[in-house]
């Protein structure tokens, strides 16, 4: 619990990286964050000088698919997220300690960081039965919760089960699953929705407020701005297709293999407001629309309730008027049509011309 007073920059220089490496590393880190180059010289003042943030991660009603994502991170890479950035005294998933012991470093970290504290929770609350449905460490989860809220400085809901609610939560909800937000009131909390969020994201949070000492700015659904203030449909790179009307209208075939938009396949993207088509997955490799599947807006409230997957939006205008995108692409489709018609009325038109002509100049010699 002592190395919580040490700094990042303390942690990193025992482990023997270099000043270099650790102001490349800052650079890299304001540039993911989107608050640029400049930015360097604050988080590296921040990192020097202040001491490792203590977070205390907690699961309630949930898949740990949170925990996978996250320590999946490339930037920052999360063995250094976890063992220098912050300083993470409780996880009940990966860390060594069980039983009592980890119970009693819960009451440690409440009592020694009052208000110091970060509290992330992955998964959620069920409410039913008076919590019975979440039994954790020999006390409802929801007990667990309020008491470790009480004393903390900020929480963070990991994922889409902590922030809406999600599948466990999906009707008729026999459980009480509940969103953390409708649980605890008076604390500040930062929602990280997505089915998992995405792991850069998730690092991107928790190395924003190591840094500054506060919260990102936040949406009006407590999403921070820096990584869920666009929708995935304003940056995908087939977002080209759409506007041209081009779209799969069916699996494997021939637009789906050029690469069309998969909008009437059922993708969500118009309607998602994430990070997936800029930051991307697996170390920025790939996103599902790039992989060949539709969005079904994983990171959205209540995208369980909203029927199936493969359902597509049929409301969704382009270019600002007021035809839907079936009506611009049957259109597109027509003006093709069109285009090839009038081709080939042009092309025969020519040829009768060339004979005509031909047959004038055999007249003219005979």
């Amino acid at each position: 619990m002592g190395a919580a007073t040490e700094t990042f920059y303390n942690v990193i220089r025992r482990q023997g990286i270099t000043r270099r490496s650790f102001l490349k590393f800052c650079g890299l880190t304001a540039v993911s964050l989107g608050l640029g180059p400049l930015a360097a010289s604050h988080i590296a003042n921040a990192l020097e000088t202040k001491p490792r943030l203590p977070v205390i991660w907690m699961h309630g009603l949930e898949c740990t698919c949170c925990s996978e994502s996250f320590i999946r991170s490339a930037h920052p890479l999360v063995k250094d997220a976890v063992l220098s950035m912050i300083s993470l005294d409780y996880d009940d998933t990966i860390m060594a300690a069980a039983g009592h012991q980890a119970e009693a470093i819960l009451e440690e970290t409440r009592v020694k960081y009052k208000g110091q504290y970060v509290l992330a929770v992955e998964g959620n609350p069920p409410l039913n039965e008076d919590g019975m449905f979440c039994i954790d460490g020999g006390k409802p989860f929801v007990e667990k919760l309020r008491s470790m809220a009480d004393d903390c400085m900020a929480i963070i809901a990991w994922g889409t089960c902590a922030s809406w609610g999600c599948v466990q939560a999906a009707k008729p909800n026999p459980t009480g699953a509940t969103p953390i937000d409708k649980v605890i009131t008076n604390k500040p909390i930062i929602k990280v929705p997505g089915c998992p969020p995405i792991a850069e994201v998730m690092t991107g949070v928790v190395t924003f407020i190591t840094t500054f000492g506060k919260l990102p700015e936040l949406d009006r659904q407590g999403r921070p701005k820096m990584f869920y203030s666009q929708r995935i449909h304003d940056k995908c790179y087939r977002r080209p297709h759409f506007d041209a009307g081009q779209f799969v209208e069916e699996w494997d075939d021939e637009g789906a293999r050029k690469g069309y938009c998969l909008y009437k396949m059922g993708c969500k993207g118009p309607t998602t407001y994430n990070a997936c088509s800029t930051v991307r997955w697996n170390g920025g490799i790939s996103f599902p629309i790039q992989s060949g599947h539709g969005c079904f807006a994983c990171p959205e409230d209540g995208f369980w309730d909203r029927g199936s997957a493969y359902d597509h939006l049929t409301t969704i205008k382009q270019f600002g008027i007021e035809k839907t995108a079936d009506q611009i692409g049957m259109a597109a489709a027509g003006a093709v049509g069109l285009s090839v018609a009038a081709h080939a009325v042009v092309t025969a038109a020519k040829r009768l011309t060339r004979k005509g002509d031909g047959a004038a100049q055999d007249n003219h010699r005979g």
